[in-house]
């Protein structure tokens, strides 16, 4: 049984795993809007929640932590300075997820996530 079994696991190795949502996660950030798949949407919510609750406290540590959560400097320059003050109001759900119906090629849900 899987109680208190947290997150997908996509059938990869983890550090294959953090690879990808990492980089899905800047994708978010740097468009703004990304098509994906349902579970990996759902997924890379949580990090890119939590990436802009680091941009909106704003200091040096966040910063490193954003850095260490993205692998990209750019991102991270983009996070602080354009995304985060735009939700300095707003206290959580900066994301949204539309369902767009079954992918073409496999059948998968598949889902823009986009910022609000």
């Amino acid at each position: 049984m899987r109680h208190q079994k947290q997150g997908r696991k996509f059938n990869m190795a983890p550090d294959h795993r953090r690879a990808m949502l990492s980089g899905l996660a800047c994708a978010v950030l740097e468009h703004e809007k990304v098509r994906t798949s349902e579970p990996r949407a759902k997924e890379v919510r949580s990090l890119v929640e939590k990436a802009i609750t680091l941009g909106k406290r704003g200091d040096l540590a966040a910063r490193r932590q954003a850095i260490a959560l993205l692998h990209n400097k750019q991102i991270t320059y983009k996070l602080f300075n354009d995304i985060a003050p735009r939700y300095t109001e707003r206290s959580g759900g900066y994301t949204r997820i539309i369902k767009l119906g079954p992918r073409a090629g496999d059948g998968a849900e598949a889902v823009f996530i986009e910022l609000v």
